[in-house]
């Protein structure tokens, strides 16, 4: 199996992983960033017909993680609900099901700017709610990007994507971008979209490609 890059974080390493997730193997932590859990059902409550499905198919990509990895934490930053809207009983009750499967596990939420609008997740789901940023160690756990003064910053919010181009055909692949003294990551969700970024000078993008995470041409190894 290929080892997944990692990258060095105020001496905490954290590896990328091609479910577009970061894992803290030394704390057993999985970090996620923008879940937006009911987003297709807020979207068919306007009106929009599209797949139904996707909460389920998010839940059994994070039990995956966790199984494959003995993940005893996860870190949602940020837009762990879509909208109000999205708040529907199958969404809510798949939620609950998830929950009730899986109590040992410890859970924050740091509330990203669609929390706000979505209101806090179900009391029962046993979430600890926190505003950004919230801290770890050395580091800094966010949902807006930012720079945080004495920590090294994970945030994400932008769902970055990189578009490669070859021969006349295109490809948009989810990314994590690295900087200094922050690390972005992609949109876990998977009804999310995505933002193209391009690398500025100091910081080195990792492609989240199917099975593996790789760099950018021309980017730094991580480690």
């Amino acid at each position: 199996m290929m080892e997944h890059p990692s990258f060095d974080a105020d001496g905490v390493s954290l590896t990328m992983l091609p479910e577009r997730a970061l894992l803290w193997r030394e704390r057993a932590m999985l970090i996620l960033a923008d879940v937006h859990f009911g987003k297709a059902a807020a979207f068919r409550a306007g009106g929009i017909p599209v797949p139904h499905g996707t909460t389920r198919a998010n839940l059994d990509a994070i039990d995956a993680l966790v199984q494959q990895h003995a993940v005893g934490h996860i870190v949602f930053l940020g837009d762990f609900l879509h909208a109000r809207t999205g708040r529907v009983a199958g969404t809510l009750s798949a939620l609950a099901q998830w929950r009730a499967r899986n109590r040992a596990l410890a859970l924050t939420l740091v509330r990203g700017n669609h929390d706000h609008h979505a209101g806090d997740p179900p009391a029962e789901l046993d979430i600890e709610i926190v505003d950004e940023p919230w801290r770890a160690g050395p580091l800094a756990f966010c949902h807006h990007p930012q720079t945080v003064a004495g920590a090294f910053a994970l945030v994400g919010h932008v769902h970055p994507v990189y578009r490669l181009s070859a021969a006349g055909d295109t490809l948009r692949l989810p990314c994590f971008v690295v900087d200094g003294r922050w690390a972005m990551l992609p949109a876990f969700g998977a009804f999310t979209g995505g933002y193209p970024v391009q690398a500025q000078p100091g910081q080195r993008i990792f492609l989240a490609a199917e099975d593996c995470v790789l760099p950018l041409p021309g980017s730094i190894p991580a480690r």
